[in-house]
C-alpha cells in the first residue's frame, strides 16, 4: 500500500462507518483538530475503523466541548487484514513504542507480548501499545490494526499452543542458529498460518531454546550472522516473511 499523498487528516475511529453516520471525535482527536489544525465546520477528514473501509468525512460541529464529523462516502473498501502473528518479548520504553509501530507498518496481524526467563521490562501498558499501532496505521495509510494480546509466559503459551495458535506454525527466530538455518524450509510454509517468535535482548534461555527446537510445529530460523536487538529483529523477520511468503510477493501466507 502506498502512502496517501493527500494532506487531509486521517484518523482511526471506533464507531461503525456508513453514509451520514455522525462520529464524535474523542478528547485527544477533538483537541488536535480544533486547536492544532484549527479546522472548522466543513473541513474534511479521512476516517477508518478497521471494518468498514476508509471514508471521507466532513466536520459538522467544532466547538470547545464537541467535535462531530459526518461520513460522506467510502473512498476505499476494507482490505483483508494480515494474519501473521508476532510473538515477541517486550523491550523497554521508547523501543517498545518503536516495535509496536514497525510491527503495524510491516503487516503483523496480532501482537502478543511473550514473557521469557530473560525478559526485561515485563510491566506493559497495553493502552500505549494500542495507541502506537493506531498512530502507525493513521500515518502509513494502513486500513487494519493488529490485535494486541495480553502478555503470556512462554512456557504457558507453548503448553496451550494447540488451542491458542489456531493451527499456526511457529517460526522461531533463533539467535544461536547457524547463518542460513531455516531459509529453505521457510518456503515450504507458503499458504500456512504463521506466528513469528522473537526473544528478549539476552536471548532465549537454553532450556527454552531446547523446548522450542524439540517441537514439531516450530521452525528455527536464522536472521543472519549478527546479533540483532529485539526491535530490529522484528523488522528483519517480518520483512523476510513478507517478501518470501506474504503480501509483498503476492504470496499466500496467512
Amino acid at each position: 500500500m502506498t502512502r496517501a499523498t493527500s494532506s487531509v487528516q486521517r484518523l482511526h475511529v471506533t464507531p461503525d462507518l456508513q453514509t451520514d453516520a455522525i462520529i464524535e471525535m474523542d478528547t485527544k482527536q477533538a483537541h488536535y483538530l480544533r486547536n492544532v489544525l484549527r479546522l472548522e465546520a466543513g473541513g474534511e477528514l479521512l476516517l477508518f475503523n478497521g471494518r468498514d473501509g476508509e471514508w471521507r468525512a466532513e466536520l459538522e460541529t467544532v466547538s470547545k466541548k464537541l467535535v462531530l464529523a459526518r461520513a460522506v462516502n467510502q473512498m476505499r473498501a476494507q482490505d483483508a487484514p494480515s494474519d501473521i502473528w508476532l510473538l515477541v518479548a517486550p523491550v523497554k520504553k521508547e523501543r517498545l513504542d518503536y516495535l509496536a509501530q514497525k510491527a503495524t507498518e510491516m503487516g503483523a496481524g496480532k501482537l502478543l507480548p511473550v514473557l521469557t526467563k530473560r525478559t526485561q521490562g515485563s510491566r506493559l501498558n497495553k493502552d500505549k501499545l494500542l495507541a502506537n499501532t493506531i498512530e502507525a496505521a493513521e500515518q502509513c495509510n494502513i486500513m487494519s490494526l493488529p490485535e494486541v494480546g495480553e502478555p503470556m509466559r512462554l512456557d504457558r503459551l507453548l503448553a496451550d499452543w494447540a488451542s491458542l495458535g489456531e493451527g499456526r506454525q511457529i517460526v522461531f527466530c533463533d539467535e544461536a542458529a547457524a547463518c542460513g538455518t531455516g531459509a529453505r524450509e521457510l518456503d515450504a510454509l507458503k499458504g500456512k498460518k504463521l506466528a513469528l517468535l522473537i526473544g528478549p535482548e539476552g536471548g532465549f534461555d537454553e532450556a527454552e531454546r531446547a523446548d522450542l527446537l524439540a517441537r514439531d510445529d516450530t521452525l528455527a530460523l536464522s536472521l543472519g550472522p549478527r546479533i540483532l536487538r529485539t526491535d530490529t529483529a522484528v523488522v528483519a523477520a517480518l520483512a523476510l516473511v513478507q517478501s518470501r511468503l506474504g503480501d509483498w510477493s503476492g504470496g499466500t501466507a496467512k
